[in-house]
């Protein structure tokens, strides 16, 4: 049994009570989903919105589930006007070897949809998302990190930095790739790195982007822009994209060190004259690439989402959309055990959220390794085979459309909050 908490430190009474550790996305959209789920819902980390907290200068493409996700959430109504559609994807084979891939056009309006997602600034989405819990009155806060967890066979204690203690049922790690929950829970996971760093900023462009995000692929690794929404705040500049541009380290650093218009210089003769002349660069940041898996994703009363358990490569966009079907399946499984009276920490909850989560985390994180992989090996049957299947993707429309209801994350049996929308 766990040790009970000090009388001079306040404590919760357990009943089917949820703990969401992590303010990020995932773990602010975890504990939506949770409030409608039967359970009492508690999300712990420091706020969000405060003025100290650093500016992240990322955007995050939403494909399909995760808006629809939204949507059932109350959320994307306010999202929506700072979100830019993305109507087609354009692939592009700039890596200079002897076989050289057809470039590849995916259009929404080929699976009859009006867009493959939206892209949304990283910053918007996190305060939207936290407007919205805000709101409500049935999420408790705890605005304090996670110092340590107690996990038992019928309970876990979690004790917070600020001194207060809850104890529950359930406990959802969001707490990011150096998850304390993750260790806690004595999960264990296996981490890679790649020979490459990405770096992440926004532009202004002249030429309309069209809706189209392009992803050129080189030898260093991928070239991806992103449209973004035109900023409310320079009106007269609408055409602008977020980048993604992978490198050798080496390469980033110098890349980072470069003044704004030897950076701009630089950009538009790697994008081709794409989006024609380059304006205003925002701030830049880089990342090293790494991946991580989370072996099992739920152990010890503890459930991880996102980056606590599966981190890829920033390519094809798959992240944040996996954190936001991980939540979407917790809220569903906890909804399920509730109504079935069964405890929402138990392993039969656990054992379903592994058996749910598996193929989708597996088969997405092997095929944005072999992508990113075929690109900076050396090893020609893998450049022979990826340009292969560009060429087929080219050449078969059925074959376009598998990929891209895939890519969107509509394929197999989805929990209710990844259905599509209907309003009442």
């Amino acid at each position: 049994m766990p040790t009970p908490p000090p009388p001079n430190r306040p404590a919760f009474v357990r009943h089917n009570r949820a703990l969401v550790v992590g303010t990020g996305p995932v773990g602010l959209v975890a504990a939506l989903a949770l409030a409608g789920s039967g359970a009492e819902v508690t999300l712990a980390g420091p706020d969000p919105l405060a003025p100290e907290t650093p500016p992240d200068q990322r955007t995050t493409a939403l494909f399909g589930g995760s808006v629809e996700m939204l949507r059932h959430l109350a959320v994307w109504p306010q999202l929506a006007a700072q979100a830019a559609p993305l109507s087609g994807l354009r692939l592009i084979d700039d890596t200079g070897g002897l076989f050289r891939a057809p470039e590849i056009l995916f259009e929404a309006r080929e699976i009859d949809a009006e867009a493959f997602g939206y892209n949304i600034a990283n910053a918007n989405l996190v305060a939207g998302l936290a407007r919205a819990l805000g709101s409500r009155s049935d999420v408790l806060r705890i605005p304090s990190p996670v110092r340590a967890l107690t996990p038992a066979a019928d309970s876990i204690v979690a004790q917070f930095e600020n001194g207060t203690d809850w104890i529950g049922d359930l406990v959802i790690g969001a707490d990011g790739r150096k998850s304390v929950c993750r260790q806690a829970a004595g999960i264990g996971q296996r981490g890679w790195s790649y020979p490459q760093t990405a770096l992440a900023t926004r532009f202004i462009h002249s030429r309309a982007h069209g809706g189209v995000s392009t992803e050129f692929h080189r030898r260093s690794g991928p070239l991806t822009t992103v449209p973004m929404a035109p900023s409310p705040s320079s009106p007269g500049t609408p055409h602008q994209s977020s980048l993604v541009w992978v490198e050798t380290p080496g390469e980033a650093a110098r890349l980072m060190c470069l003044d704004e218009g030897t950076f701009a210089a630089e950009l538009h003769l790697r994008l081709q004259g794409l989006l024609g002349e380059i304006g205003a660069i925002g701030p830049r940041a880089a990342f090293p690439l790494s991946g991580l898996a989370a072996e099992p994703p739920a152990r010890a009363r503890t459930i991880l989402a996102g980056e606590a358990a599966h981190v890829l490569p920033p390519i094809g966009a798959q992240g944040l959309n996996l954190g936001f079907r991980d939540a979407a399946w917790i809220a569903e499984i906890v909804e399920r055990q509730v109504r079935a009276g069964k405890d929402i920490g138990g392993e039969d909850a656990l054992a379903d959220y592994v058996q749910a989560r598996r193929l989708d985390v597996w088969s997405r994180g092997l095929a944005v390794d072999l992508l990113n992989r075929s690109l900076i090996s050396g090893f020609l049957p893998l450049h022979l085979a990826r340009g292969t299947g560009m060429a087929a993707l080219a050449a078969f429309p059925w074959l376009r459309r598998l990929a891209m209801d895939s890519g969107m994350g509509v394929s197999g049996t989805q929990p209710s909050l990844l259905q599509p929308y209907q309003a009442v």
